[in-house]
């Protein structure tokens, strides 16, 4: 049984250097008397084509720093006739080529299906291995950039069912469809449930 409640509820660290993923993070787990701390560490991320496989190692890696109960997310853009390309990779070709080299890959293409996936993984000193909680949400990559709010892929995905990007989202929209909101409010619901 997870028991780290403190008088003013748990404290768990989001270990993350991006600012938006911690709002995100922060919104989706408000109100369940939880105090989401972000904590910047260098770790090694592995490489691998698993999302699960890289989440659970940079949380044992946190572990070994923090000490205390965290969390750590990666997600990944996978798009079906890039082959799930860039998938677990997403974070450094948004560093290379971003938005506008994505657009260039898909040129002339007319299947532009696509799907977010997540993966948070919580690990505390009363478990052997992180629990894994994921999600995904399938959409279309749009033909155009739009949008400036939020980070990553997300001014040219658009999610099934809607109209418009990720990126011209308000959060609160966005974390009640997204790969990342769904995959924390799993854990919210799964460590409430463990609460003593």
């Amino acid at each position: 049984m997870v028991s780290i409640m403190f008088e003013d509820g748990a404290r768990i660290y989001f270990v993350t250097g991006n600012a938006y993923k911690f709002e995100e993070a922060a919104r989706a787990l408000e109100n369940v008397g939880i105090k989401l701390i972000m904590k910047d560490l260098d770790i090694d991320e592995p490489q691998s084509d698993s999302l699960e496989y890289i989440a659970s190692k940079c949380a044992l890696e946190a572990m070994k720093v923090l000490k205390g109960p965290l969390l750590v997310e990666d997600s990944g853009l996978f798009i079906q006739s890039l082959g799930g390309f860039p998938g677990p990779y997403s974070s450094y070709v948004y560093r290379k080529i971003g938005c506008s080299g994505i657009l260039k890959l898909l040129r002339g293409s007319e299947d532009r299906d696509a799907y977010f996936k997540c993966v948070v993984a919580f690990a505390s000193s009363s478990q052997k291995k992180p629990a894994l909680f994921k999600s995904l949400v399938h959409g279309i990559i749009s033909d155009e950039i739009r949008g400036k709010r939020a980070f990553g892929f997300d001014p040219i995905f658009i999610p099934r069912g809607f109209s418009d990007t990720f990126a011209n989202m308000n959060i609160e929209v966005k974390n009640t469809i997204s790969h990342r909101g769904k995959a924390f409010k799993a854990f919210v619901r799964w460590f409430t449930s463990k609460k003593p």
